[in-house]
């Protein structure tokens, strides 16, 4: 009996930290222009949707990582989205954009525990969605390009191997 009070406790343990991980969901949050972006505009391709703020070192740091993952795929499947966690005016986040050359959206969200794509309490936190709107991989810290495409490329392996398996029917005697 004690091992299965602390399975369960595990299993809470582990949907709280990582999130609940292979679920549908939908994004729906403006940029700094009060256009509205949905994840669901998205489908198709995949989507890494970044959680950070100004004031996080580790969220800076990974910048240039996700403008170059960007401008590398963004023509080729995938698109970064990032979500300003953080209650700061358009016009200084806007600037701190420009000082860093993002050039991929920014939307604006008030910083909660619970997002639409999973639990967000230690920044930064990225979600990778899949082009079928899976919540596939969350990240909690800094991410570079290449953890990206290693995540991406292990999954479309995954995909495929899923897709090559041959149906197991039952052997009758």
């Amino acid at each position: 009996m004690k091992y299965y009070k602390w399975l369960a406790g595990a299993l809470v343990f582990v949907m709280i930290t990582y999130g609940s991980i292979g679920f549908s969901a939908d994004l729906n949050l403006a940029d700094l222009n009060g256009n509205e972006h949905k994840l669901s505009d998205y489908r198709g391709q995949w989507v890494v949707v970044n959680y950070w703020a100004t004031w996080c070192p580790p969220c800076i740091e990974e910048i240039p990582e996700l403008v170059l993952f960007q401008a590398k795929y963004q023509n080729k499947g995938a698109a970064v989205l990032g979500v300003n966690f953080e209650e700061l005016e358009v016009d200084l986040v806007a600037q701190f954009l420009k000082d860093y050359h993002v050039n991929y959206p920014i939307l604006l969200s008030e910083p909660e525990a619970v997002t639409e794509l999973g639990f967000v309490d230690s920044l930064p936190t990225t979600f990778i969605v899949s082009p079928e709107g899976n919540v596939v991989v969350k990240k909690i810290g800094k991410i570079d390009m290449a953890y990206l495409e290693r995540v991406i490329l292990e999954h479309k392996r995954g995909q495929k191997q899923e897709q090559n398996k041959k149906p197991v029917l039952p052997v009758r005697n």
